[in-house]
């Protein structure tokens, strides 16, 4: 079936494209195929493009290009091919310390989903999970594949801190915190790794499309990584994956 796209006015210089289907891991290959050939056309006028769940917002610059003209080339870029090829991508995995003062929420989850905080720690950590979107703050990857028994509602009351690394659940996602922020998600975890570091080369360990596995270690592992990860000497571990 072919997917139905519409373009739709995101301000004064921006385009949002609609992709009409159903989250899914599907629609997030035609999103990234979409802006994969929006990148080989190099298109006059257009500064930069952010992918989500079912959108893309493409920035131009008015006095460049008319919101018309534009409007008509994102459409053909669009439809151009329905195909999405295989393509690989890369599995960045993420150590844990799940629970404790890492992870006060767990049991909140664990009472939630009627398991044990050891089984939430086992199942949130058994699979891959699938980077939607980027966004909240630099670096915060929303992650698709949460097992559906771990689904728990947002915390009723917000926290005015949650620490850098925090790794939480929200409804059917979860995410990890890149910088301290306010936030309402259950945090059942931290990770010591920083995933956001202007300083790096890279300031990003993964990009919207890749997959993430959580690690569980132990509190003496969290400590050798922090003491790694504050020296500059930790390399996080990715391997390359053919997605699909």
């Amino acid at each position: 079936m072919m997917t139905t796209i519409t373009c739709q006015v995101a301000g004064d210089a921006a385009i949002r494209i609609q992709f009409n289907e159903e989250v899914s891991p599907e629609l997030n290959r035609k999103i990234r195929a979409f802006c994969k050939r929006l990148s080989d056309h190099a298109v006059r006028g257009v500064t930069e493009w952010v992918p989500a769940y079912h959108t893309v917002h493409v920035y131009y610059e008015p006095d460049v290009v008319s919101y018309e003209n534009l409007h008509d080339r994102l459409l053909d870029i669009a439809y151009s091919d329905s195909e999405c090829p295989k393509e690989t991508v890369t599995r960045v995995k993420i150590p844990v310390l799940y629970g404790g003062k890492a992870g006060p929420d767990i049991a909140q989850v664990a009472d939630s989903s009627g398991v044990s905080e050891q089984r939430v720690m086992e199942k949130h950590a058994g699979v891959d999970y699938l980077i939607y979107m980027i966004g909240f703050l630099p670096g915060f990857p929303y992650l698709g594949g949460l097992p559906e028994d771990l689904a728990t509602p947002r915390l009723d009351n917000p926290r005015s801190h949650v620490p850098e690394g925090a790794v939480g659940i929200a409804g059917s996602q979860t995410g990890i915190y890149p910088l301290a922020s306010p936030g309402g998600w259950n945090i059942i975890g931290r990770t010591p790794v920083k995933l956001f570091d202007p300083s790096r080369d890279d300031p990003f360990l993964y990009r919207a499309g890749d997959r993430i596995r959580f690690v569980p270690i132990s509190e003496r592992e969290y400590e050798r990584i922090e003491t790694h990860v504050q020296n500059n000497t930790f390399q996080i571990e990715k391997e390359v994956i053919q997605d699909g």
